[in-house]
């Protein structure tokens, strides 16, 4: 990079964290720090052309956002809140409970095969702790499972919301990267099946490890009551393999899928009684303020995109990384300790769209899959969400318990590591998410 891609570099950087910090909105501040690229950059730097700023506004916004893919993400949104609003929790516990008896840790599993169906259904990481925080540690915790390994697990395994599909993040890495949604979702699966059985695996490992710890199992149900129990469940779980199944098959794009969601989880709304004027209300005033939410990044990160692609420093960027001879392991070393400080400051999405436009041509001419590398990023973005001190998990758990911050970040401590085991993993062996989408689409 020469002198003055590196005095751009840091006028844009030092730009965005001014207006980040005075507490302006994520979306504003990126599109604030676009201006701050295409009209003053030029004017303070000698030799850099300048650009009509409202012709490079309204391209930028309206090719981040005018895209049929994107379509997907507010029905996708839809879907969580309509199922958010129905007993769906409440029938999550009453449902799983019988069937996990047996395993080591008995009733904790609850926490993370509930999060795993729930995560199929929201796209949302805070969500899916919520919700199934919600229901799970009273229950928990009047039975004398031992606390804090049922607030780990919780915030643990509510960071499935963001691998298990439909994902939120999938969704707006995809349109970022411009790859498929469809192959994201499906390579998004085997990880995400990885990291339940990893949470899984340690609550059986420390319950053969701390027996007293663990409340006796409760008495044994005939094989008729546990599927009367499951009932209400089947349903949900029918309507999440419709959806994924329309998708992986090529019956459906994932916007179709999406509508069809939409339509059965009303459909469930309303079979159960929960829908009335009042939930419809709410769930479509919920997902239209996160889906503005998101849009409103988007496009405020299209438009720096576009300053920073007029003052050259992404490709610079990229040629100065590819010239340092790292090695693939080393850029990637690098890129989840950088999205790990991020995400102590920001939220996920904006990680990604923030990041994008610098980190995406390193990652084309290191020779990575664009597809792999969007579940990496899923899985360090995971790792935000309990990181604190703006772990979206965290603060989920710290109003559900009254815990303090660090309390709970304390007892998530070794979710954090198996999600590093996860990353690592992926990072070893590519082909957990690559040979699934490869063996179903073509590679």
């Amino acid at each position: 990079m020469d002198l003055a891609q590196t005095e751009a570099g840091v006028l844009l950087l030092g730009a965005l964290f001014l207006i980040l910090g005075l507490g302006v909105w994520i979306g504003m501040g990126l599109l604030a720090t676009g201006l701050v690229g295409v009209v003053a950059l030029p004017m303070l730097m000698a030799g850099m052309a300048s650009f009509p700023a409202e012709k490079v506004l309204g391209s930028a916004v309206w090719g981040s956002l005018a895209s049929w893919t994107l379509a997907a993400l507010p029905l996708f949104i839809w879907m969580g809140e309509i199922l958010f609003r129905t007993r769906l929790s409440d029938d999550m516990f009453r449902g799983l409970a019988p069937w996990v008896q047996w395993l080591p840790g008995r009733l904790m599993h609850v926490n993370v095969i509930g999060c795993g169906i729930f995560a199929a259904v929201s796209g949302s990481s805070a969500a899916t702790a919520a919700t199934i925080g919600k229901m799970s540690l009273p229950a928990l915790t009047s039975r004398g499972y031992h606390q804090p390994l049922a607030i780990g697990s919780l915030a643990g395994a509510g960071t499935l919301g963001l691998l298990i599909p439909p994902s939120i993040v999938m969704i707006v890495y995809g349109v970022a990267a411009e790859v498929s949604i469809v192959r994201l979702f499906i390579a998004g699966l085997v990880p995400g099946l990885l990291l339940m059985g990893l949470f899984s695996g340690y609550i059986a490992i420390w319950s053969l490890l701390n027996p007293k710890l663990v409340p006796p199992a409760d008495p044994p149900m005939p094989f008729k009551d546990k599927l009367r129990a499951s009932g209400q469940l089947f349903p949900v779980l029918l309507l999440i393999g419709f959806v994924m199944g329309s998708i992986y098959f090529g019956w459906a794009t994932a916007t179709e899928a999406a509508a069809f969601g939409v339509a059965g989880a009303l459909a469930l709304s309303a079979w159960g009684g929960t829908l009335n004027r009042a939930s419809f209300a709410a769930s479509l005033m919920g997902a239209v303020r996160l889906s503005c939410m998101i849009n409103l990044i988007l496009a405020g990160a299209a438009f720096l995109t576009k300053a920073m692609a007029y003052s050259g420093i992404p490709a610079a960027m990229a040629t100065w990384v590819g010239s340092q001879g790292f090695s693939p392991f080393t850029i990637i070393a690098l890129l989840t300790i950088i999205y790990l400080v991020l995400g102590c400051f920001i939220d996920g999405i904006s990680m990604i769209v923030l990041t994008a436009s610098v980190v995406l041509p390193i990652i084309a001419q290191t020779g990575f899959d664009l597809i792999w590398f969007g579940i990496f990023i899923v899985l360090v973005v995971e790792l935000a969400q309990i990181t604190p001190p703006v772990g979206f998990n965290l603060f989920v758990l710290q109003g559900l318990t009254g815990k303090g911050m660090m309390t709970v970040a304390a007892h998530t401590m070794p979710f954090f590591g198996l999600l590093l085991v996860a990353v690592a993993l992926v990072t070893l062996f590519p082909g957990l998410v690559t040979f699934l989408p490869n063996t179903m689409m073509g590679g």
